[in-house]
């Protein structure tokens, strides 16, 4: 229970350092953002995209697998109940519904933190860092979460979390320096 807890704050201290020592915070200035910036935007954007249509296409093949279906409709259709499904169909159905959950529930606040983090002019390797990091661990945390690898699952939720710890605290730094 202690660890659950500290996690939070452990994160959070590793992003203090990461600004502090690693990248380097200016203070607080509204820029129109560089191309550098806007590219890190674009590829982020498109590997969250790639994100969405692999769990999309994995939670359709995974109702087709178990012969499922989406509205009452579709079941009335095919002559099927939800009381047909398996119990190992249901479970792999809710893993994919979580793992969707997930990903839109945390890129809601990677979008407001990427868009104000822009605009503010943080170092290059910075945003390069924490934008791109974050699609890419977001690609990794689908992975493990689908593929049933808690521990790496961990790891990337881990450093998605990081990403956007670190783009909040700069914003808090660079307004106070």
């Amino acid at each position: 229970m202690k660890i659950v807890v500290a996690y939070p704050f452990g994160i959070l201290l590793v992003a203090i350092l990461l600004n502090i020592f690693v990248f380097g915070v200016n203070p607080f200035v509204i820029l129109m953002p560089s191309v550098e910036y806007i590219r890190a935007v674009v590829i982020a954007t498109v590997l969250l995209i790639i994100n969405h249509t692999w769990l999309m296409t994995s939670t359709e093949l995974t109702r087709l697998r178990y012969n499922m279906f989406s509205t009452p409709e579709e079941w009335a259709e095919n002559g099927r109940s939800p009381e047909d499904i398996s119990r190992e169909g249901i479970y792999e159905l809710k893993r994919h519904h979580d793992t969707h959950l997930n990903n839109t529930e945390n890129i809601i606040y990677f979008i407001l933190l990427c868009l104000a983090f822009v605009f503010v002019a943080p170092p290059v390797l910075a945003a390069e860092v924490l934008i791109i990091g974050y699609a890419v661990s977001r690609l990794g945390y689908t992975y493990s979460f689908l593929s049933g690898k808690d521990g790496v699952r961990g790891l990337f939720m881990t450093l998605s979390l990081l990403s956007m710890y670190s783009m909040a605290i700069y914003l808090v730094m660079s307004l106070i320096i």
